[in-house]
């Protein structure tokens, strides 16, 4: 507990020193502790933006207001363009870096508007040793990573969201859907689309932690925790899922055998690529 308050105090006096800024709010947990600090520490100098786009997943908007409204944070929603940069949407492995790159652009834009001096975001020191190319984008951006500064990794993160009464400190994390999509396979609104619903389908059906992952020919790769795996082949099930997932435009659908894993896309990419970010 002595740790996790020095940390707390060393985040607030990070913030504060900051004087204002602009804190780039997704919902998650990681970006929800940021804004309750930063409100904390600097009170209606401290903005939360959130860039809303064809891959934010159904209800994460609201619930980023929501937060917004419990925290007592002023919530600003700006609407990003990243599927009009061919660099998006072709979904090389570098696909983070422009969705980053067009967020944080926009988001300076708005807080030179705002007046606000910096800007920040969630990131935390597990993140640093993970494949992260939109870190290099936040760089660019000169934005400041204020959980890193003080050395706060994922799991004091969701100690100082349960400390504050924040109710998603146990939230699973919640990636843009663009990242279920196959290195290589282009990004389209339709096929995110897809991926929203039968995510949307499963959650409602009692599996709260799931990934559809889209492959080449309209595959669907159900990644589910291992302990649910048998579940989701029981009947009658199983043929309620198939068929929803055909009339949502996926042709095939498989489950992986290894269960639910974030990141899991990123084993195709050689250590060359993995070192660069």
């Amino acid at each position: 507990m002595a740790d996790l308050v020095s940390k707390r105090d060393k985040l607030l006096k990070v913030l504060e020193s900051l004087q204002s800024c602009g804190v780039a709010f997704s919902a998650g947990v990681d970006s929800t502790v940021v804004a309750k600090a930063a409100h904390l520490a600097l009170g209606d100098r401290a903005v939360a933006m959130t860039g809303d786009s064809k891959s934010l997943p159904s209800g994460e908007l609201d619930e980023a207001s929501q937060l917004c409204k419990l925290i007592g944070i002023r919530h600003v929603v700006i609407a990003t363009n990243e599927f009009a940069s061919s660099e998006y949407t072709r979904n090389a492995p570098d696909r983070c870096f422009h969705c980053k790159d067009e967020l944080y652009s926009k988001m300076a834009t708005t807080a030179n508007e705002l007046g606000l001096h910096v800007l920040v975001n969630g990131a935390n020191t597990d993140d640093i040793q993970d494949y992260r190319p939109g870190m290099q984008a936040a760089k660019q951006h000169a934005v400041c990573s204020p959980l890193i500064e003080c050395g706060i990794n994922k799991a004091q993160v969701r100690e100082l969201a349960r400390y504050w009464e924040l109710p998603i400190w146990d939230k699973p994390a919640a990636p843009c859907l663009s990242s279920r999509v196959a290195y290589g396979e282009e990004v389209t609104a339709e096929r995110l689309k897809m991926i929203d619903l039968a995510e949307q389908f499963l959650r409602s059906h009692g599996f709260p932690l799931v990934r559809i992952r889209y492959h080449r020919g309209d595959v669907a790769r159900i990644e589910i925790p291992v302990e649910l795996v048998s579940r989701i082949c029981e009947e009658p099930f199983r043929s309620k899922l198939v068929d929803h997932l055909r009339k949502i435009g996926f042709k095939y659908s498989t489950v992986d055998l290894e269960g639910f894993r974030s990141g899991s896309m990123n084993r195709v990419l050689p250590v060359e690529e993995l070192k660069q970010w």
